[in-house]
């Protein structure tokens, strides 16, 4: 929409009321984005088109800078990470460094508002936010560095010698948040000459610099190091998801499977075993996962790691039933909580076991026990390209994992990055 503001200040401040709205439709479909990007029937092509709804909101922002930037502003105090993604955007538009300054400010005041932050330095052409990654880099506050970090690792740009200088300097490692990201940057860019800043936080005594070492350690090719990620896998907490999505790919089949063994012995941990299971990607374990499509809290994930490792999709083989499926993710009651719905499994189909079970006895033939399969093929990188430019987001982001492991010195590809950029 292009709306030009009346010379008048009257007419001007008519229009006030407009850009408001247009500042809470953004922030609600950046939220929105922030739930579907992890979600399993989200597409690029979804992605594009909910992309364009935003754009055309921060377009309107701009259409009248002075209203547009006097939204944003009020909607700072809330400190929320849709408010401070749009009003980021906005003022590096404008180029004013006032503004820019200041949503900054508001951004690094409010810990639930840094994500929105940093995905402002995602959103935009290099032109707009290189400029201010470095600064933020070379500045002398370590929730600046930290920023840059960020927005080094959502855009998967080099640093350079600066990421090393952070790792090395003591002010730095005291800053855990600023310590984590520089060691997570490490293994996205593929960062071989780092790897002895790794190798000397591999055993930190605080979990998330350790989990994050490790992490990038082995996206490096240390496999051997997987081990040091089994008490991520097997205590549930923040770093257990990421740490089943990396070691399973890693881990030898026979491994693989002793690991999903120790797993199961803890009952709060079903549902890992499950995504656990389709992650190894070895077709033994089918059976296992039919039988789990009879039980309520685990059928749909279960569902999920079937397709991961046989790639027959449940829908269009009218393997599943009608309900709940398909109904779009609202963001919940929860202002903290953007990343969740109120069902992490709303938007995964219902099996129907018998059905299943029964392509299964004739289908299963063509799977080698012992072997790891990618969506019903044997891993290959002209494979995972394939899936990375066709299939789902949840598809998208294991795609990408396992090529990164494959070819060590490609930088690890940013699945939650812009489908439009």
């Amino acid at each position: 929409m292009d709306i030009k503001a009346p010379k008048s200040h009257a007419h001007v401040r008519a229009y006030a009321g407009l850009y408001e709205r247009g500042v809470e439709d953004a922030a609600f479909l950046w939220l929105l984005r922030s739930i579907v990007i992890d979600q399993p029937h989200y597409y690029m092509a979804d992605l594009y088109e909910l992309e364009q709804r935003l754009d055309a909101q921060l377009d309107l922002l701009m259409s009248s800078l002075e209203l547009g930037w006097e939204a944003c502003e009020a909607s700072l105090d809330l400190q929320q990470p849709g408010e401070i993604f749009t009003a980021t955007v906005v003022a590096l538009r404008s180029h004013d460094v006032e503004k820019i300054q200041k949503a900054i400010q508001a951004g690094l005041a409010a810990k639930q508002a840094f994500e929105g932050l940093v995905s402002a330095l995602g959103w935009l052409p290099a032109e707009s936010v290189q400029p201010w990654i470095t600064r933020l880099l070379k500045g002398k506050e370590m929730g600046h560095k930290y920023l840059g970090v960020a927005g080094c690792s959502v855009r998967r740009e080099d640093p350079g010698e600066i990421l090393a200088d952070i790792l090395r300097r003591e002010d730095c490692r005291q800053h855990l948040p600023l310590q984590t990201r520089a060691l997570r940057l490490v293994g996205e860019l593929r960062r071989q000459d780092l790897m002895p800043a790794l190798l000397t936080n591999l055993g930190n005594k605080n979990p998330g610099i350790s989990f994050w070492a490790n992490w990038s350690a082995v996206l490096l090719g240390q496999h051997t190091l997987v081990e040091n990620l089994r008490p991520f896998v097997f205590r549930p907490g923040p770093h257990q998801a990421r740490a089943i999505q990396l070691a399973f790919r890693v881990l030898p089949v026979e491994q693989g499977r002793e690991w999903i063994s120790v797993l199961a012995k803890n009952p709060e941990n079903l549902r890992a075993v499950v995504t656990a299971t389709g992650v190894l990607g070895d077709p033994h374990a089918v059976n296992w996962l039919i039988s789990r499509m009879s039980e309520s809290g685990q059928a749909r994930l279960a569902g999920e790691a079937f397709t991961f490792i046989t790639g027959i999709d449940l829908e269009k083989h009218k393997l599943s039933t009608p309900a709940l499926q398909d109904q779009t993710p609202i963001p919940n009651d929860d202002t903290n909580d953007h990343n969740t719905s109120l069902d992490a499994d709303e938007n995964l189909p219902w099996p129907q076991a018998q059905q299943v079970a029964a392509l299964w006895r004739n289908h299963g033939q063509h799977f080698l026990v012992g072997h790891r399969y990618f969506l019903g093929k044997a891993i290959t990188p002209e494979w995972l390209k394939t899936k990375l430019q066709e299939s789902p987001q949840r598809q998208r982001h294991a795609a990408a994992l396992e090529l990164a492991l494959i070819d060590p010195s490609e930088r690890l590809i940013n699945t939650r990055a812009r489908a439009m950029a």
